[in-house]
């Protein structure tokens, strides 16, 4: 991390969207992808599914990625396990999928098996140089069944930490779910991931834009919508209300799907106000504020410092920067220890200049980040 601040990419806009479609086994992805691919936005996508998926997929650009080639990294961390196959399937399809040299393809949409941690894959986009240089994450979306959900997340770390960094939440199988058994979920969701944008799906059906243009940058080359990527108001309600013991609705677009928003519901806890706290998921998720501007060394030492220590405990980190002797603000992302290149937007999208970092983790307080990042700013300053 140390060396990536000293130059700071430019956006990458132009680079090719990828989709993550993660969901717990049997919870719908395929029927989903099935009824996707069927609209017009996504008639140039590229599909990757696993060799054994659920169904066939009636879509004529679509490759096949096995996922049972793992390349250790030296380290021999576990999570940052590149899947060979994929690496070559994203390196290979460029050109498998082209035509006089045009390639047939604007976005890819990879759907991972159900037991997969979403981390390896991200990390793939996120460092390989031979697909960091030609594609971005757009976005992360998990399909979560209602009926089976709670049991599926009391038994599988796997299925938290897939719901915990998705950008969107899609709730399938609403007419399998009694009342009870669907408003113990949505609260459970509440604690995990309190700021992504949740959506019925019935049969499959979902509107691709509800699905799409998820990350900072969008195939239109639009201004950066840094306010929807961060989401920081969401992680402020979380702090203040805990595990979420009431229900607010932090995304106004999020409210028609079929004439039905799950963030609509209004949920009176009443007699089930300890239910959440049962199911402590282990996940905290919160925005950090630095009111000056950042010196440069501070912020590498301090990340390095976090990455070192809980780097495999904080699950996701967004951030918007003011570094010293920047102008221009400096946008972070990363996945567990590894970041993304840091980026440099062309301005500030408000009159806000402070830093705003929002972090998603595992059994690592606020309290953590906070002393860790004064303790050095200190040093610093000093």
């Amino acid at each position: 991390m140390t060396h990536q601040l000293d130059a700071l990419a430019g956006p990458t806009s132009t680079l090719i969207p990828v989709s993550l479609l993660t969901g717990f086994l049997g919870s719908g992805k395929t029927t989903l992808l099935n009824h996707l691919v069927h609209q017009p936005e996504l008639a140039d996508t590229l599909v990757i599914i696993n060799e054994f998926g659920e169904m066939a997929l009636d879509h004529m650009l679509v490759a096949h990625s096995t996922e049972n080639l793992v390349m250790e990294m030296s380290s021999g961390c576990v999570c940052c396990s590149i899947r060979g196959d994929l690496v070559k399937t994203l390196r290979d399809i460029t050109w498998r999928y082209s035509r006089n040299g045009r390639r047939w393809f604007q976005r890819v949409l990879i759907e991972t098996t159900g037991l997969a941690d979403p981390a390896p894959v991200i990390h793939t986009l996120m460092t390989h140089p031979q697909i960091a240089s030609k594609y971005r994450l757009d976005g992360i979306v998990a399909t979560v069944d209602m009926a089976a959900g709670m049991n599926t997340l009391n038994q599988h770390r796997e299925a938290v930490k897939q719901a915990a960094v998705a950008d969107v939440l899609l709730l399938t199988k609403a007419d399998l779910a009694t009342e009870k058994q669907h408003d113990a979920l949505l609260r459970r969701l509440d604690g995990i991931n309190r700021a992504a944008p949740r959506w019925d799906v019935s049969n499959g059906e979902i509107a691709a834009q509800k699905v799409l243009n998820l990350g900072l940058f969008t195939a239109s080359g639009k201004q950066p919508d840094v306010a929807r990527w961060l989401s920081e108001e969401a992680y402020a309600e979380s702090e203040s209300h805990g595990h979420a013991h009431e229900h607010h609705e932090h995304n106004h677009e999020a409210h028609d799907h079929s004439g039905h928003d799950t963030h609509g519901h209004a949920h009176d806890h009443g007699e089930d106000h300890h239910d959440v706290n049962r199911h402590d998921d282990h996940i905290r998720a919160f925005c950090f504020t630095v009111e000056q501007p950042i010196a440069e060394e501070t912020l590498a030492d301090w990340l390095e410092l976090l990455m070192s220590f809980v780097g495999s405990r904080i699950l996701r980190v967004k951030g918007i920067l003011n570094v010293v002797g920047n102008a221009q603000p400096v946008v972070l992302h990363g996945v567990q220890h590894i970041f993304h290149p840091p980026v440099t937007l062309p301005a500030w999208p408000s009159e806000d200049r402070r830093s705003r970092l929002v972090f998603i983790t595992r059994d690592v307080s606020k309290d953590v980040i906070e002393k860790t990042f004064h303790a050095l700013a200190e040093g610093v300053a000093a």
